[in-house]
């Protein structure tokens, strides 16, 4: 760990120090994790050859640099849970949100004492960023009073903002911002937080970039674009969004390369999640008719552009670069007309985002680290994204505490070419909070009527084996109760979990209980 010295007298003995602590750090790689928000595991082809319709040029690209695992999960099927378990190494059902995601103008889900991936990275001299959209929360100086004042009406041309709209917009958007990312790691932020919900605006470090003053218009809340109403930049424009991500990002690869000090970029994009608001050079370039392959296209494009400014930073040879998703694909958005023409965005998974089957959480995971990861390589072993804080406190010489990174496995000995094992098991949830807790290539599912699958002969899981395995069921029902119970899942002594875990399939009480026997009769 760089150590923490104390206030100096001297300047040249300060400067010293401080060159130290860089040379320390120097011979640390980079670490640039890209993540996509509602990519599916077959909307890049080099996941979904045969099945895949839409061109991803530079993600296949840095596929054939480094390592594609095909058994790469989230914590959930929706986003907040699985950027909660990506960033501190910690299943998200430890903590408050049990199901869903954190609401609009939600509070923080990171506890303030948490460790996470950039504050490790911090503490070890890195220079750190977070780049999009955020989506864990800050502590809005909003009163429960003026609450009624941040939500709007999808007509707002019917109900335009007011004097008092505008009084509190401007009493809160003037303040600092307590309880985002400047807070849990990293030295800067710039993002939208939610693109598709308010506030309409760019967010920089702790305060918003520009005053709202109205409601965003009602033709923004159509055809995949906007989901909330609420306070709007006037002329905010949706397809501005992932450009100024990309930018931004190129921009802090190309000044950090020129400092002593490593860096770590946390660059979660805001697409092929609505707003699916394209840009002109891409509409129709996918040829499907449908506007989320079109952005799937450019956030492939936007990550080729933060690839190639890596590269022409000179820094990419020290650098480990991880791309994965949030959650699988939307529904929503056209996934029937997207299967008729060919483009199936699950691949062989059952079902998209939401699910706790393998399509809501099987996510494209790819690592590239020249020297260290073989080109071209595929990894099958069962990995998920809460085991990337283990994995850099390795690469930092560093053991976690016993609070931290608890559901955390290091990746290092597969990105070295091994073929064992990292983790035994590992728990993925769908929005609804139904856990599916994997165990060598069983996979169980609790529901009411338990369902358990052999992903090794059956990937989409068509066939439920939990009558023909009882012994093989309740051993995985007890595992999953040991692992809530001991608050963790990797080595270690026993942790709290932060709330009553939820236990599914849920226990009815006795007045919903009783009620149901009333509708029966």
């Amino acid at each position: 760990m760089v150590p923490i010295f104390p206030a100096m007298r001297t300047p040249t003995l300060l400067s010293a120090l401080l060159c130290a602590a860089a040379m320390f750090a120097a011979d640390k790689p980079n670490v640039v994790v890209i993540l996509a928000d509602d990519l599916g595991y077959g909307d890049l082809r080099c996941y979904n050859p045969e099945r895949g319709k839409i061109a991803t040029p530079n993600l296949d690209r840095l596929a054939s640099q480094g390592m594609r695992f095909t058994d790469g999960h989230s914590s959930s099927g929706v986003c907040s849970p699985s950027r909660y378990a990506l960033l501190t190494g910690r299943y998200h059902w430890r903590t408050r949100l049990q199901n869903g995601i954190v609401g609009v103008f939600g509070e923080p889900l990171i506890a303030p004492d948490r460790l996470t991936v950039a504050g490790l990275a911090k503490r070890h001299g890195y220079r750190t960023a977070a780049v999009g959209k955020w989506h864990l929360g800050w502590d809005w100086p909003i009163s429960q009073d003026e609450g009624r004042l941040f939500r709007g009406t999808r007509e707002a041309d019917a109900a335009p903002a007011t004097d008092g709209h505008r009084a509190a917009w401007t009493k809160v958007f003037s303040q600092p911002i307590p309880g985002g990312p400047t807070t849990r790691g990293f030295d800067s932020y710039f993002g939208t937080d939610v693109p598709n919900w308010p506030p309409y605006c760019f967010i920089e470090n702790d305060r918003t970039v520009g005053t709202p003053s109205v409601f965003l218009p009602k033709e923004l809340f159509r055809n995949h674009l906007a989901s909330l109403p609420g306070p709007a930049l006037p002329e905010w424009k949706l397809e501005g969004i992932l450009p100024a991500l990309t930018e931004r990002a190129c921009a802090f690869i190309s000044e950090s390369a020129k400092q002593p000090r490593p860096f770590l970029l946390y660059l979660p994009l805001t697409t092929p999640h609505t707003p699916l608001a394209v840009n002109e050079a891409w509409k129709g370039r996918s040829g499907l008719n449908n506007a989320a392959a079109d952005l799937i296209m450019e956030t492939d494009a936007a990550v080729g552009r933060v690839l190639a400014a890596l590269e022409a930073s000179g820094a990419a040879e020290n650098t480990l670069v991880l791309f994965t998703s949030d959650n699988g694909f939307a529904s929503y958005v056209g996934v029937k007309d997207l299967e008729k023409q060919g483009h199936f965005p699950s691949g062989p998974l059952r079902d998209y985002k939401t699910s706790v089957y393998e399509g809501g959480h099987r996510v494209p995971f790819i690592v590239r680290w020249p020297g260290t990861v073989k080109a071209g390589s595929t990894c099958d072993r069962l990995v998920h994204q809460a085991d990337l804080i283990a994995t850099l406190a390795e690469i930092l010489g560093e053991k976690l505490p016993a609070g931290a990174g608890e559901d955390s496995f290091s990746l290092i000995p597969l990105l070295r070419g091994g073929s064992e094992p990292v983790r035994p098991h590992a728990i993925s949830c769908a929005s609804s909070g139904i856990p599916g807790l994997r165990l060598g290539n069983l996979k169980y599912v609790a529901k009411p009527l338990p369902e358990l699958y052999d992903l090794g002969s059956d990937i989409g899981e068509t066939k439920n084996l939990a009558a023909a395995m009882p012994d093989k069921l309740a051993e995985m029902k007890a595992l999953l109760e040991k692992l809530i119970t001991d608050g963790r899942s990797t080595p270690g002594e026993k942790q709290k979990n932060d709330v009553v875990v939820t236990r599914f399939p849920r226990e009815e009480t006795p007045k919903a209980k009783a009620k149901g026997k009333a509708q029966k009769k």
